[in-house]
């Protein structure tokens, strides 16, 4: 990549990491993207566990 060039794709493996912007912007959107993910991925999990465990009865008034 020359200097001045625009970055084409998001992916990891076609970033320019020597540039310090670069890895400082991409590797916080990457953090908070994977902190994003795994709490949707609790809450799925969490309500998967809570509609399988009752049996499918609600036991609230």
């Amino acid at each position: 990549m020359l200097h001045g060039e625009t970055v084409h794709s998001p992916l990891p493996m076609d970033l320019p990491w020597w540039q310090a912007d670069h890895a400082v912007f991409f590797g916080v959107l990457y953090i908070v993207l994977g902190i994003i993910a795994c709490g949707m991925g609790y809450c799925i999990l969490k309500a998967w566990w809570d509609s399988c465990g009752d049996g499918g009865v609600s036991h609230h008034h």
